[in-house]
């Protein structure tokens, strides 16, 4: 059997000057040089953007209010269904509560059943108390 021969292949690390010329002598390379002016620019332009910068949010604010109250809420709100349902996922998982939820549910809805809809007189009750709901919230008297 032969061994297989191999050749010398060159990196790209041996063909490139070595920084270290002599042996046991470490050159240091310079940092780049900027000026002390250029540095003092810098800090003025960004001295003077954080300056305007609340008058410039407050005029953005006031310009744009109620898109931004709009958006926010929209995100809010999903944001807090998102969080509600992880309490009720979480919630579910422990053992004994959903079907006890589900007990109280349907109990609940038997007492609503009851109390306000097998009777013609109750349902006028419920319907009532609808009209003065929705007239609070609304703000408009209702027309009885």
């Amino acid at each position: 059997m032969q061994e297989p021969e191999f050749t010398e292949t060159k990196s790209s690390e041996t063909t490139m000057t070595d920084i270290n010329n002599q042996s046991g002598t470490i050159t240091k390379l310079q940092p780049p040089v900027q000026s002390q002016e250029q540095w003092l620019k810098y800090g003025e332009q960004i001295s003077s953007f954080l300056g305007t910068l609340p008058e410039y949010l407050g005029n953005f604010f006031n310009q744009y209010k109620q898109p931004l109250v709009s958006v926010g809420l929209i995100v809010g709100s999903i944001v807090a269904v998102k969080v509600l349902l992880a309490i009720l996922d979480s919630l579910n998982d422990i053992p004994l509560v959903a079907p006890t939820f589900e007990l109280i549910g349907i109990g609940y809805s038997a007492w609503f059943v009851y109390r306000y809809l097998l009777k013609a007189s109750t349902r006028k009750e419920l319907t009532n108390e609808i009209t003065t709901l929705k007239s609070q919230v609304v703000g408009k008297n209702s027309p009885e």
